[in-house]
């Protein structure tokens, strides 16, 4: 691939999956892992940062620059190795959750970790250490990885893993695509012996009931995931649903196992395209229109109280992929998720403060996600022993402004409270909050390794710049 010229065929748009930031950019999409090292070698003679982006679906600026050389890595996407018998698969890193669990189900195996969406590339779940429905019981993705290879930017390739380079193996698993781009993976997948769930829907009559459940779910779920009605009020703060799921050994494998059984559906009702969902959604995603949703979704739940049944586990995981591009309903503007880690002891007065807060703020989350988690041993982690509240703010011209003044106050709490962030999600996040947040320990030794492996600062994000400019440049970065 020639990158030694600037071609304005190359300029692109790229938009923040939340659609509410965009840069234009010098996007290249090399195909080998020489690609990526001319892409490296172009930047430090030109004196341009690298943004490294996959599938691009982190909601705010962790894979944008503007006018820098944007990094696509979706045509590494070859599988490499693959042992049915171990589980073990060795992967370039363009790989998406979705290939990966279609080319290994029909074995028997499934990812350990997924999001909530299946379009997230290897190298992004890892930048960003991706969690799941199952973090309170297997940690994050990156404890599943064995190995992986990482091109710095003299051009080098270090193969990680926990005993080898063992200091930036736990560094680049969550650093952000800050410290050099990552070309392949081993991961050890999870046996499963059907492709289904069983899955039990419990109704959440508040807050304090959702903690409840939690409790005494745990100890016997392998996934467990709670929606909160963020409209509601007074006693019923924070009423919502949990549902758990367990593994199934004895529906029918070999049938359940195969990747058309595990398909979403095209249409609703088999009549209505769920690629056009989205425009009927529209009128609804306001204030007024949600409010009846989330009370519709509420009283439903109560009906659906203990009817178990059984779902796919592309089904049960991959809610976010039921509507194609449903965050076109948000409008123009976009939306951004704000997520809050707590630790267990702190985490109920703070979540009903914060969904209390944002009610009295008007700008209340049309989404709410409720997780449990653990810790995990990666450098710039977002783990607690706690629990995590997800919250989708839809953007106007309006009201920007005021989203990101109440993401500041939640910023002020959560940190009070021994909280944590999650750069996935982060659009707000500003960079006096974040020794707070990891400790200044933790960002100093981060910022030394990246002058090891990076010493001219290429990979520098808009999150990156954003969060640890300053810090960098204090530090004699470029």
């Amino acid at each position: 691939m020639d990158v030694h010229r600037y071609d304005p065929s190359r300029l692109e748009t790229i938009e923040a999956w939340g659609r509410n930031k965009a840069a234009a950019g010098y996007v290249f999409r090399p195909s080998t892992v020489d690609g990526v090292r001319d892409v490296i070698s172009f930047a430090q003679h030109h004196n341009h940062r690298v943004v490294l982006r996959g599938a691009g679906r982190s909601y705010g600026d962790a894979s944008l620059g503007s006018e820098q050389l944007i990094l696509d890595i979706t045509r590494l996407n070859r599988v490499l190795n693959w042992d049915p018998d171990t589980g073990v698969v060795e992967c370039e890193a363009g790989v998406t959750i979705e290939q990966l669990w279609k080319y290994c189900i029909g074995d028997g195996w499934w990812p350990p970790v997924v999001s909530g969406t299946m379009a997230p590339t290897l190298a992004g779940a890892l930048g960003m250490n991706i969690h799941g429905k199952n973090n309170f019981k297997v940690g994050t993705i990156g404890e599943h990885v064995t190995e992986v290879d990482v091109i710095i930017a003299d051009g080098q390739c270090l193969t990680c893993s926990p005993t080898v380079h063992a200091e930036m193996f736990h560094a680049v698993i969550g650093g952000f695509g800050s410290l050099g781009v990552i070309t392949r993976v081993v991961l050890q997948m999870k046996r499963v012996y059907s492709g289904k769930l069983l899955v039990d829907p419990i109704y959440a009559k508040n807050i304090e009931h959702m903690f409840t459940i939690f409790e005494q779910r745990i100890p016997d779920a392998d996934y467990l995931v709670g929606w909160i009605d963020a409209f509601a009020s007074g006693d019923s703060l924070g009423r919502g649903q949990v549902h758990q799921a367990n593994y199934v050994t004895s529906t029918n494998p070999t049938q359940s196992l195969r990747v058309q059984a595990q398909d979403l559906p095209d249409n609703i009702f088999g009549i209505i395209p769920k690629s056009i969902l989205w425009r009927f959604m529209k009128p609804f995603v306001n204030d007024t229109g949600m409010k009846i949703i989330n009370w519709a979704k509420a009283t439903a739940s109560r009906l659906k109280d203990g009817v178990v049944h059984e779902e796919s586990h592309a089904g049960f995981a991959f809610l976010l992929d039921y509507v194609p591009n449903w965050k076109l309903a948000y409008g123009d503007e976009g939306l951004i998720q704000y997520q809050a880690f707590v630790p267990a002891g702190s985490a109920k007065p703070c979540f009903k403060t914060i969904l209390e807060r944002c009610q009295n703020a008007g700008l209340v989350p049309y989404l709410a996600v409720f997780k449990q988690h653990r810790m995990d041993p990666f450098l710039m982690t977002h783990a607690v022993d706690g629990f995590s509240l997800a919250l989708d703010f839809r953007l106007t011209a309006a009201n920007r402004k005021r989203v990101w003044a109440l993401a500041a106050e939640l910023d002020a709490l959560l940190l009070s409270s021994g909280g944590k962030f999650y750069f996935a999600k982060d659009a707000t996040l500003s960079a006096d909050r974040i020794s707070d947040y990891l400790g200044e320990a933790r960002v100093q030794q981060f910022l030394a390794l990246k002058r090891v492996v990076d010493p001219s600062g290429i990979f520098r994000t808009d999150l990156f710049e954003r969060i640890f400019g300053d810090a960098w440049r204090g530090l004699g970065g470029a």
